[in-house]
């Protein structure tokens, strides 16, 4: 290898890694770096290399991203969302697809090129989507789980397109037959047999034998082998690489060695689809790009604009709430990553023009540079949208109002919801449910239960649900957010009603109490009591004694469980507990507990231990000696500070 071309691979792969911190910092993806990388070192940039140069090695992080994406296609996940993904899935590609060819057609496109840039235009970003509802914890609400299942088709979608594209480019030139259809299908039908019983009865007993081995060395070269050689058979049938890729992944993905094959995997396929994306990147011609920089901000919006109408459409052609509807279009508006690979197949098999290609790829990443910000304030604007079109109205609930006086309203119906409602039942205890989950409340209303749709967190909703006549509310659900919104609202529009609150720790007891809840239940600690009663159950201590312990717990509050001692990665903002020894020249020797300033040194003295015994909340004229453990609770820093005044005075 010459010198020069070494110290080109080397300032690339450092422009590379200066790009990526600098838009990690600002909230971007990755791809948007890499992507940069591939302009600056390009034609339209230093020129240290052609698009043709990188095209091998990109190639092989496209199978490899195939054979990840595979890996993680689960067939029950697909088959449990099998409506809202083969329903609003294939409705938004295919509709998005038509809609953008049509006007594709109207620009002067052929119809091959039309086809190209609408199924390209037709998918959104998987990852940066994905990863943006989990940040925000979204991923289990419905626009989440609507979002998921597009994605889902959409992804299923690639495959295909990957069949198509070849047959495309053999027909160029004349209307593409029918029979070449057929044919390309019967090839993709033949290779997906002969996969599965492969996958089925020969890679299963290949990974044992490499696992036997204890070698990860083999396991990542088996792992590779078997990638590409079902992408180099899918290919001598005269299909894409791709392909064959996706198909054993999706066949190992059931495995049991699917997590360790992701994790083996994972280097080479970032790496690759590093170098895939930076080849897209030196497809940009920023020549065009500047020339057309006004069309392209038109397509951009045409294309953000458009794609969010669609999906909305669509969301409430079926009966979703408007809120629901913008808050999942917004977060499907931009273009994928998928969209690039297609584009540079479209573009190796000669199907796209450069001066097409530059644009409909510059107008991916200007979409995906949006995609956060607009994911992120997805549903502020919905709501904000909402407020204007409704300006109060509500239709999102089933039109309610009761009377009843001793009803119990369950704020949210998963799991720890219908458990309360089913012992309510039993008690013939009226109850009243509301949920945001459209599918839930369709089944549970079915069934015969008091259930309503509607958001929680809109006074307008709580107020037609007769919730002033309550006299117990329970909030089910553990978002903090929506936790935060909802908890005031009750407090407001039933001051008489008990509160009753579950979340999952400790952390936020206080603050919730504050915003009006008259009981939290923190999962974490209520499910510690199940555990330690078992325990002293089976350690012979009487089950009258264990249940009279469990009951003094519930009504201090969970005061024996919130100090706990602190590790290498505690929060230094929560209360801890911490052993103080008392040695025989230490300040507090000899005085009484009424002697220490506990409250100007803001902690709590919890126990003492002395001989092996142990002293809960000792009496005020307790005398400390020498050898006695103290156990008090507090903040880091104030437990410092007792700890000093306890040894040193």
């Amino acid at each position: 290898m010459e010198h020069g071309f070494l110290i080109q691979i080397l300032l690339m792969l450092v422009i590379a890694i200066v790009a990526i911190a600098l838009l990690r910092r600002i909230g971007l993806p990755a791809i948007l770096a890499y992507l940069l990388t591939g302009v600056v070192s390009g034609p339209s940039g230093f020129h240290w290399f052609t698009q043709q140069q990188m095209q091998s090695v990109a190639e092989l992080g496209v199978v490899l991203l195939m054979f990840t994406l595979g890996l993680e296609f689960s067939v029950p996940r697909l088959w449990a969302m099998r409506r809202t993904v083969f329903g609003l899935g294939s409705a938004q590609v295919i509709v998005t697809t038509v809609l953008t060819m049509l006007v594709a057609l109207a620009c002067g496109q052929n119809w091959i090129e039309s086809l190209v840039i609408g199924a390209a235009i037709a998918l959104s970003s998987t990852a940066i989507v994905l990863k943006l509802l989990n940040e925000q914890g979204w991923l289990r609400r419905r626009h989440g789980e609507l979002s998921v299942s597009v994605l889902l088709f959409q992804d299923l979608a690639v495959v295909p397109l990957l069949i198509l594209l070849p047959l495309l480019a053999q027909n160029n030139d004349e209307p593409l037959m029918l029979a070449a259809i057929a044919l390309a299908l019967l090839k993709g039908i033949l290779a997906f047999f002969l996969l599965m019983a492969l996958g089925k009865w020969a890679l299963p007993r290949l990974f044992d034998e490499v696992a036997r081995s204890r070698s990860n060395e083999l396991f990542v070269l088996s792992t590779l082998v078997v990638a590409l050689v079902t992408g180099a058979f899918t290919q001598w049938l005269g299909l894409s690489m791709a392909l064959g890729a996706f198909m054993a992944g999706m066949l190992l993905g059931e495995s049991q060695y699917r997590r360790q094959l992701e994790a083996d995997i994972r280097p080479f396929r970032d790496l690759l689809m590093g170098l895939f994306f930076i080849s897209i990147g030196m497809m940009l011609d920023f020549a065009l790009v500047m020339q057309f920089w006004w069309q392209i901000l038109l397509i951009l919006l045409a294309v953000v604009g458009g794609k969010a109408l669609i999906i909305h459409g669509l969301l409430r052609l079926v009966g979703e709430p408007f809120r629901i509807a913008i808050s999942t279009a917004l977060s499907l508006a931009q273009v994928g990553e998928f969209s690039f690979v297609v584009l540079a197949l479209a573009v190796s098999y000669g199907l796209l023009s450069n001066e097409t290609s530059t644009m409909l790829v510059m107008v991916a990443v200007l979409s995906m540079s949006l995609a956060p910000w607009l994911v992120r304030h997805s549903v502020d604007i919905a709501k904000w949208l909402l407020g204007i079109r409704q300006s109060g109205h509500v239709d999102e609930v089933i039109p309610i109002v009761t009377d009843e006086h001793d009803l119990v309203v369950i704020l949210g119906y998963g799991r720890v919801g219908q458990t309360i409602a089913r012992f309510l039942k039993t008690e013939a205890v009226p109850y009243l449910v509301l949920d945001l989950d459209p599918t839930r409340v369709s089944e549970a209303r079915r069934a015969g239960e008091p259930i309503y749709f509607g958001d929680v967190c809109k006074r307008a909703i709580l107020k037609q649900v007769g919730i002033k006549h309550a006299k117990m509310i329970v909030i089910t659900f553990c978002e903090s957010r929506s936790l935060e919104e909802a908890l005031p609202l009750c407090k407001q529009l039933a001051p008489e009603a008990k509160i009753l609150v579950r979340t999952r720790d400790d952390s936020e007891l206080a603050m919730l109490q504050k915003a009006g809840a008259n009981q939290v239940i923190p999962e974490t600690l209520e499910g510690s009591l199940m555990l330690v009663s078992q325990v002293l159950h089976q350690c012979g201590v009487p089950l009258a004694r264990i249940l009279k312990r469990l009951e003094s717990e519930r009504r201090n509050h969970y005061q024996f469980l919130h100090g706990f001692f602190s590790g290498t990665e505690t929060d230094v903002t929560l209360e801890s507990l911490h052993a103080v020894l008392l040695h025989r020249s230490a300040y507090a020797v000899g005085k009484q507990v009424a002697d220490i300033d506990w409250e100007q040194l803001r902690v709590e003295l919890r126990a003492i231990r002395r001989s092996g015994a142990e002293v809960e909340h000792p009496e005020q004229d307790w005398i400390f000696r020498a050898g006695d453990i103290l156990l008090i609770m507090g903040k880091p820093r104030r437990l410092e500070k007792a700890e000093a005044k306890l040894l040193h005075g």
